[in-house]
């Protein structure tokens, strides 16, 4: 079937202007799988690896030769992958790209530069176009994010997680403090923008550890935090051998901790885990939170994409080497499917209550091309249990949480399930 069979058919919806585009790009491998995490990342040893790198060093699974990582054979299978997808996507401009993973680090500032290189070629990018890369600071040397600025990346995202040795080696990680320090220092002296990962209600945290983590964060006056509550999530080794983590009153507690040192630092809290300082919000993720469309490319990739009648979600081949073998013949997506009429509402109200300042009402028309009404009689419940406020504002009318509706967020998004 044709892509105008497929996407362009008539259809009950009636979808306004495309939203803006962006491009996620994963990367899969890391050098060691995390306990807590249930991303789609891969370890990559070498018999001879050792367990973790020597600090300062790069680890030998990602030097050139025999064993090494197939980068080019992935750079090559992603490019065909773009290639397959333009189509989806003809005609409209990208403003933001996110290189995620695993641990795009472990990729060479070289082969960084030859994909954002491939980017460009096949897509139109818009001026000042966002292009974030996720580092790890176990795979830090000197001068390396320098080099990836030169590479292209404009924003650096690293998964710091703690600065405590301790909290590190419970959390599976492979850095020290002494490379986290050395990571942060190096980025802040390199990107006009950057962000770091912090996680809480760690293992044995308590709350005086957590403010020493953030006043290490806040030392090195950073434009964007990211900070997350532990989750035990299913299919992962914390799942399987749960640790003792803070109890929910403490975890609450370390939340309202959060919320003071960075308002005091001068971050606002704009998403549920996103605090920035004026002008460093994360672009890449508000287009995310706005119910935007992203063309994800890569190892088990999701992307959304709109058309005039219709909303399409895919999904890419998930392991590495089936990945490479069917986006280099053409075939890297498998699965993809309409959005039914029946999910969009809450797939909308699932991403926009996570902004803090709400959401332009007529956006819900426009991104779903549902009237208001479908929306209407869970917006009055949210309304009468105090989660949500309807306020007149100078771009219109906002459907915003409350402090309430935000403290309960779960609570506030399963009204419209």
């Amino acid at each position: 079937m044709s892509l105008t069979d497929r996407y362009l058919r008539p259809g009950t919806l009636q979808l306004g202007a495309p939203p803006p585009l962006s491009v996620y790009v994963h990367l899969p491998w890391c050098l060691k799988k995390c306990p807590y995490c249930d991303f789609n990342s891969h370890e990559w040893r070498q018999p001879e690896a050792a367990d973790a790198p020597a600090p300062g060093r790069l680890p030998p699974l990602v030097a050139e030769g025999a064993g090494a990582m197939p980068e080019q054979r992935y750079l090559d299978a992603l490019r065909a992958d773009l290639e397959a997808s333009l189509p989806m996507v003809w005609g409209r401009s990208v403003h933001s790209v996110f290189i995620g993973g695993g641990t795009p680090s472990l990729f060479s500032p070289e082969s960084i530069g030859r994909l954002i290189s491939d980017l460009r070629q096949l897509l139109p990018m818009q001026p000042g176009c966002e292009i974030t890369m996720e580092a790890n600071p176990g795979t830090f040397e000197k001068d390396r994010f320098r080099a990836y600025r030169a590479a292209g990346v404009t924003r650096l995202s690293i998964g710091v997680q703690s600065f405590d040795d301790a909290k590190l080696q419970a959390l599976g990680r492979v850095h020290d403090r002494e490379q986290a320090l050395a990571a942060v220092q190096e980025a802040a002296a390199s990107f006009d923008t950057f962000n770091l990962d912090l996680m809480y209600a760690l293992p044995g945290q308590t709350i005086d550890e957590l403010a020493q983590d953030l006043r290490t964060a806040l030392s090195f006056s950073p434009p964007h935090l990211s900070l997350y509550h532990l989750t035990i999530e299913p299919n992962t080794a914390f799942a399987n051998n749960p640790p003792e983590v803070p109890d929910d009153d403490t975890g609450s507690d370390m939340l309202d901790l959060v919320a003071d040192m960075t308002g005091q630092a001068g971050l606002q809290r704009y998403e549920v885990s996103a605090y920035a300082r004026p002008g460093h919000r994360c672009a890449h993720n508000l287009n995310y939170w706005q119910f935007g469309d992203y063309l994800g490319i890569g190892a088990g990739a999701h992307g959304k994409l709109s058309f005039p009648h219709r909303v399409v979600r895919q999904v890419r081949w998930r392991e590495p080497a089936a990945y490479m073998r069917e986006a280099l013949a053409g075939k890297a997506v498998s699965n993809e499917h309409e959005v039914t009429r029946k999910a969009l509402p809450f797939e909308f109200m699932l991403n926009t209550l996570r902004l803090r300042d709400g959401i332009e009402a007529a956006l819900f028309a426009e991104r779903t091309g549902l009237p208001p009404s479908a929306v209407a009689q869970g917006l009055q419940e949210a309304q009468d249990k105090g989660l949500l406020k309807i306020v007149e504002a100078p771009m219109g009318r906002v459907w915003r949480p409350t402090a309430r509706g935000f403290d309960f967020l779960s609570n506030l998004q399963e009204i419209f399930l």
